[in-house]
């Protein structure tokens, strides 16, 4: 594995952290900002709205510019809106940096993933994407219970500046370090914005959107606002929430490791089993959110089923859209962050209208449910497609390689 695709990976940790860490600040941001909770929660969904709408629009904006400009200038417009954020006098211009930073982060996924799968060959793919992911798992670990115990000690303005710190450190190793290593393979032909954008008649494509924003949806919908329910429903102080969140890290990290390096021979075998899982834990949430015992447990075993499956679900897109590797990663990462907008929204939904927190879980294991269904018919569109044509199904030119289920 190249060193770019590590680099990547420790950038993606800050990144990570600032889009995830609000799960354990809502409380002191609602209360500084005046705000309810659900609405404090409304800042996860506008991060994620942000992503969803800079992904592709970064993506195809900087289609033609070197790869390295283009991270370096993302990543620092990312760290300029955390402390944007940490400085914020009112909830709406912490809204705007919120988003102002999303558009930041969706770039440099965009970017960033397109760099990782051109520098390594096809059957390796989900295991460059662990990498990647494997950042955001280190992001639950560490930096997403640092977010939190600094917010419970310093306030949760301490929380934006550490990422901001973050974030210049991750702008020194891009600057230093990518230098360093092989120049990134180029394509052969330079892209053209109409070519790229022929993906979306694939509906193999649409398939791999809508069951990657329904299997991020339902974790996040509940995930979104474990923090209230650590402490209102399972009856945990307020001191739990950082480790709880850090188990929940430590299980993203396990699932990403493991979900890396089965992926690549058994793709749909992983989505079928870890959706199918994480719908299953998101019920057992549900039931048992009262005891403290099964919420610490459950939340270790959600964090392993959710990303055992996202290197699967991005190996995916680059699969049926590799002939346009930027758009694909953007692609991904929107999808991802609808899931992501949707999850909060839907939970924000729930709790307004009294069904409780618990009842997140519940709604997120809906959403997990019929993204199952999704899976089993992109499935099944996949094998058609083999028998007929004696290939891989749906597999653009240049991405040919046969998967087993």
């Amino acid at each position: 594995m190249p060193l770019a695709v590590y680099i990547l990976g420790l950038s993606v940790f800050a990144l990570g952290t600032s889009e995830f860490m609000l799960s354990g600040l809502l409380p002191p941001i609602a209360d500084d900002m005046d705000v309810s909770i659900p609405q404090a929660g409304l800042l996860i969904s506008a991060f994620a709205i942000g992503m969803v709408v800079g992904a592709p629009l970064l993506a195809v904006a900087t289609l033609r510019l070197p790869r390295k400009t283009t991270l370096v200038a993302l990543i620092s417009v990312f760290g300029l809106g955390q402390v944007a954020g940490a400085l914020a006098t009112t909830y709406e211009v912490l809204f705007v940096s919120r988003v102002v930073s999303a558009l930041a982060c969706a770039g440099f996924w965009a970017v960033g993933a397109a760099v990782a799968i051109a520098m390594v060959p096809v059957t390796a793919r989900a295991r460059a994407m662990a990498v990647m992911i494997g950042g955001l798992s280190i992001a639950n670990v560490l930096g997403v219970p640092a977010g939190a115990f600094l917010g419970e000690r310093l306030g949760w303005r301490s929380a934006f500046w550490a990422v901001g710190a973050a974030s210049a450190v991750a702008l020194a190793g891009v600057v230093t370090l990518i230098p360093r290593i092989p120049r990134i393979p180029r394509p052969a032909r330079h892209p053209r914005l109409k070519g790229e954008l022929a993906i979306y008649r694939d509906r193999q494509v649409w398939l791999s959107i809508v069951v990657t924003a329904l299997a991020a949806g339902g974790v996040f919908c509940a995930f979104s606002y474990f923090a209230p329910l650590l402490t209102d429903v399972a009856g945990l102080a307020d001191g739990w929430v950082p480790g709880v969140l850090a188990l929940f890290g430590v299980g993203a990290l396990i699932g990403t490791t493991i979900g890396g390096r089965v992926a690549d021979a058994h793709l749909f075998g992983v989505l079928l089993s870890g959706i199918t899982a994480s719908t299953v834990l998101l019920a057992a949430l549900a039931l048992f959110a009262s005891s403290p015992a099964a919420v610490i447990a459950l939340s270790l075993l959600l964090g392993v089923s959710a990303f055992y499956t996202a290197p699967a679900l991005n190996a995916r897109m680059f699969n049926v859209a590799g002939a346009a590797p930027t758009l694909a990663g953007a692609t991904t990462t929107a999808a991802f962050n609808l899931g992501n907008s949707g999850g909060p929204w839907l939970g924000g939904t729930v709790i307004d209208a009294d069904f409780g927190y618990a009842a997140t879980a519940w709604a997120g294991a809906a959403m997990t449910l019929v993204a199952i269904g999704f899976v089993a018919v992109s499935l099944r569109l996949h094998g058609r497609s083999r028998v007929v044509t004696g290939a891989p199904a749906a597999e653009p030119a240049g991405a040919d390689r046969v998967q087993r289920v």
